[in-house]
């Protein structure tokens, strides 16, 4: 079939700069795509956190202007690299008053307070660098609310721009809580004309809601789980866009995240103190003593440990372990715990961790090398998530044999089957309520089936590890969209 031109727009990017999935997202598909035949290119804003010489950046000829309304043109530069390991062009829009900062949108617990000019400035760059470098693409693929301004540019201030004569728009949403919210003056900047500026459109509230504007000129919208989809349009994971949503499901897709098996593979992992497969399982064990040990644990074989890493935000569930903590230590387990957020949590956790020295290792901050020895140590894997649009520790945790408790939420719910001890089909344990009775019984179950049921435990591990989340897979159900939007936009 034909090659597609494919621009891929976002806020962030692995490994240039991350504060979540997205990035992870956008700097493994495009791989994937670029399997696939296709050109794709990134895009991303050159944060000073960015080292030019560690990812042989360079330089292009000439500025970059970009039309930001009544703040006339402002002018950028662009860096161009390659992804590593990959023939695929990332470009960098520069520009060191919005993105010369310690943060990617908020330093010291505050966002920035240009958050609305910083992105409709990338934004509007990413358009102007499509022209400049003379790109056709087929689509833009835009990602949540901080590139979704493109999608309303395409059917307004670009529409009759032969540059992007046929060019459609995908909008994936990763994260629904975070919508971009600001003040109505940024119609202004946006200079797309105020007509655009009612209820059917872009304004909410008397402001401005940029997903909200995305959603609605889209050509095509996905999220990152089927269950997240179907989630999105419900009051409970709507967060006050369920009915816009649904309004548009004609045109809403959910693709599952796939993981990088080069890097989370227990056969081939450099950071755990003994590799291991389904074949032989004893370097489990060996990474089990490690983990115990270097939490300052008790070296017990017969007990399971279970893991936790993440970010000790609400959206985690943390407040239902927090509310189970007491209960779950009366178990004959132990746990480790990896993360950090707020401030609240991070000192609770490190309390618990001194009441109950033989039970609960807890590490306030972020270590890959951790989380990998975390992933492959533990004999279950904790994520009460209140919501989780995909999730990937629970994948990582399926291909160590690591047996997930997870809540039934998005994609928490698409990847874990849930155990049948009369079977012995399933990859984890599930519970639906957001409770922390629902926690503290369902690792209760979990537990019983560790001590009571080994065989049944163990084939569950042999389940858990066989099971695959690649990106080739998801890159086809992207290209099938990609498709969809080129003959939509060409009227074929």
């Amino acid at each position: 079939m034909d090659k597609l031109n494919i621009l891929i727009a976002a806020s962030e990017v692995v490994p240039y700069a991350k504060s979540g999935g997205l990035a992870d997202v956008v700097g493994a598909l495009p791989k994937a795509l670029r399997n696939l035949g296709h050109d794709v290119r990134i895009v991303m804003p050159r944060y000073y956190i960015v080292d030019r010489e560690k990812y042989g950046l360079r330089l292009l000829e000439g500025g970059l202007g970009v039309p930001m309304g009544v703040m006339g043109e402002i002018w950028g530069g662009v860096y161009e690299g390659l992804l590593p390991g990959t023939d695929i062009p990332v470009y960098f829009i520069d520009h060191e008053g919005f993105f010369g900062r310690g943060g990617l949108y908020e330093e010291n617990g505050y966002s920035y307070s240009d958050n609305d000019n910083r992105f409709l400035f990338f934004s509007r760059a990413v358009m102007q660098l499509a022209k400049k470098i003379r790109f056709h693409p087929d689509v833009i693929h835009a990602n949540d609310w901080h590139t979704a301004a493109i999608a309303v540019m395409l059917n307004t201030h670009y529409a009759y721009d032969s540059d992007f004569a046929y060019t459609g728009s995908l909008l994936t949403i990763h994260n629904l809580q975070h919508q971009g919210r600001f003040y109505k003056g940024a119609m202004d900047i946006l200079a797309i004309g105020w007509e655009h500026f009612n209820a059917s459109e872009i304004e909410e509230y008397d402001g401005i809601n940029l997903l909200k504007g995305g959603i609605v000129h889209a050509d095509v919208i996905s999220t990152v789980s089927r269950k997240y989809a179907q989630e999105i349009r419900t009051a409970e994971f709507g967060w006050g866009l369920e009915h816009l949503i649904d309004r548009n499901a004609y045109k809403l897709h959910g693709i599952l995240n796939g993981v990088d098996y080069e890097e989370w593979s227990p056969s081939v992992d450099p950071f755990i103190a003994q590799t291991f497969d389904t074949e032989s399982m004893e370097g489990k064990k060996v990474c089990k003593r490690a983990l115990q040990e270097s939490f300052s644990l008790p070296q017990r074989d017969e007990v399971p440990v279970i893991g936790l890493v993440g970010r000790l935000v609400e959206q985690k569930g943390i407040e239902l372990i927090v509310h189970s903590i007491h209960a779950l230590m009366h178990m004959e387990i132990q746990i480790v715990l990896l993360g950090a957020g707020e401030k609240w949590a991070e000192h609770f956790f490190s309390d618990i961790a001194g009441r109950y020295p033989q039970k609960f290792g807890c590490y306030i901050g972020y270590r890959n090398d951790l989380a990998h020895a975390i992933e492959a140590g533990s004999d279950l894997f904790l994520m009460p998530s209140l919501f989780e649009p995909c999730g990937l520790n629970q994948i990582y945790s399926l291909r160590y044999g690591t047996l997930p408790i997870v809540r039934a939420t998005g994609g928490l719910d698409d990847t874990i089957e849930n155990y049948h001890n009369d079977s012995q089909h399933g990859t984890g344990f599930k519970f639906h309520d957001a409770t922390p009775d629902a926690l503290i019984n369902t690792v209760g179950w979990a537990v019983y089936t560790w001590y009571n049921d080994p065989k049944g435990f163990q084939q569950m591990q042999r389940n858990a590890m066989e099971q695959r989340f690649d990106w080739d897979g998801a890159a086809k159900e992207y290209e099938a969209l990609y498709r969809r939007i080129k003959l939509g936009r060409r009227g074929e």
